[in-house]
């Protein structure tokens, strides 16, 4: 099992951050339009959203750890309260941690082997209707 902050970018760094389209239809059909910033890396990874205060609503992270296994995230020096949706190889969403606890050092389990995390920000699947079962599209999971 490998363990990620949930955390990339530090803001103020200078770094660019470069978004990627990203969408996720419901099973009602809706489709939510999102711009994410993709962690393809162990170092982004490991940074993740750490120190940042603010998040666009319609923006996110996507970790892409480039094999399918568990993950465990946690949230140690991350600010921002997150929804976490991890997703299987496929774009299906395999489970969704929402409200994730700000500052804390638990960790948050995929449940099962996955391609990839994506966050954002707390409450939004909830008020998206975003489910376990939806579809996410990123070229990501047209492997």
């Amino acid at each position: 099992m490998i363990v990620f902050g949930a955390s990339f970018l530090q803001a103020g760094q200078g770094q660019a951050q470069t978004f990627e389209a990203l969408s996720i239809v419901t099973q009602a059909g809706q489709r939510q339009a999102f711009q994410v910033e993709v962690a393809r890396n162990d170092a982004d990874r490991a940074q993740g959203l750490m120190f940042r205060r603010s998040m666009a609503a319609d923006r996110g992270m996507l970790f892409d750890f480039a094999r399918v296994e568990p993950v465990s995230m946690w949230m140690q020096n991350t600010y921002l309260p997150l929804d976490m949706l991890f997703i299987r190889p496929d774009g299906i969403i395999a489970r969704i941690a929402a409200n994730t606890e700000p500052l804390s050092t638990r960790t948050i389990s995929s449940g099962e082997p996955v391609l990839a995390v994506l966050e954002l920000n707390a409450g939004t699947a909830a008020k998206l209707g975003i489910k376990a079962g939806d579809k996410v599209e990123h070229p990501l999971f047209k492997r």
